[in-house]
């Protein structure tokens, strides 16, 4: 009996240990002519004479209510305001977590540790914030999206001069451009998995060209034709990820137009340090390194993309 006993106080101070772990919840939604709902859910610690209250600038004018939401009426909107918890007794130690809904459809979620008591009001995403984050989303993209990396590679490998590489790698430009908008926008819609399986599959091409040497090959006598063809399918594929991480609510357009624009500027930047490395290996060891080193590099391009292709359909499969 007394193990028993001491069993059930030791599940007991459990339960109870984990009630405190409970955050306080308060949710803030903006409605028309800067009017907000505040909804507040407490822990079973918070007694109803402790509920606490979220602070807001001098120009809100705060409703009374018993029960239910409160109504938050502000003469300008609190956009940027630092807003803070608190509680009329006394403090209770337990973590907050903050969610806001904006009228434009925007929420945004803050989790705040045990003991902080304050937070700052989001507002509605501007052109500029907006444009400087998909910007950075698009370049980070295509820096660790190497199927798209290597078929630079490959590219620029066979168009071998300054204006066959630029002519070439417009061509792909301009088609994934394309594809990105309309997917992106819902325009057309296909499945990843066959996308992505296809995409390794056009690395593979490449690198089959690669093999042939300089100027035996489809993609030197037709470049903007072969770029452009698979510019589309890696179109796709940028979208794929776009659409996972999300268009703004608000400004869809431009999210979507910086998004292109930063994987464009990755695009060149690392196109640029792939011409920069070959230049710098012919002027070390000659015109060798293109004539004998295709096959090698033609070989080890086509591994990787096999491999990828066999990955992606066992994947899909």
């Amino acid at each position: 009996m007394r193990f028993l006993a001491s069993l059930l106080c030791v599940l007991a101070a459990s339960l109870a240990a984990a009630d405190d772990l409970r955050p306080l919840v308060v949710e803030i939604n903006e409605h028309t002519d800067h009017r907000y709902l505040l909804r507040i859910r407490t822990p079973p610690q918070v007694l109803p004479n402790n509920v606490p209250q979220v602070v807001f600038p001098q120009t809100c004018s705060i409703g009374e209510s018993t029960r239910g939401p409160t109504l938050i009426a502000c003469v300008d909107p609190p956009h940027g305001a630092e807003l803070s918890i608190r509680y009329p007794r006394h403090e209770v130690a337990n973590p907050t977590v903050v969610r806001v809904n904006l009228e434009t459809g925007e929420s945004h979620t803050m989790a705040l540790s045990s003991g902080v008591r304050s937070f700052r009001m989001p507002g509605p995403e501007d052109v500029v914030s907006v444009a400087r984050q998909y910007l950075w989303l698009g370049a980070e993209h295509i820096w660790i999206g190497f199927d798209h990396l290597l078929f630079l590679v490959c590219l620029i490998w066979i168009a071998r001069t300054w204006k066959r590489i630029v002519i070439t790698i417009t061509g792909f430009t301009l088609a994934h451009s394309v594809t990105l908008a309309l997917s992106a926008l819902e325009v057309v819609r296909l499945p990843v998995p066959p996308i992505e399986a296809v995409i390794a599959l056009s690395v593979l091409f490449l690198a089959s060209e690669v093999t042939r040497g300089p100027r035996q090959n489809l993609t030197w006598r037709y470049p903007i034709a072969v770029s452009s063809a698979f510019g589309l399918l890696h179109g796709l594929g940028f979208a794929a990820v776009l659409n996972e991480i999300g268009l703004p609510p608000v400004e869809v357009v431009t999210g979507l137009v910086f998004f292109n624009v930063g994987v464009e500027i990755g695009q060149v930047i690392f196109a640029l340090g792939v011409v920069l490395l070959i230049r710098a290996s012919i002027w070390i060891a000659g015109e060798t390194v293109l004539q004998r080193g295709h096959v090698v590099a033609g070989y080890a391009v086509g591994c990787i993309a096999a491999y990828w292709l066999i990955e992606r359909l066992a994947g899909y499969a």
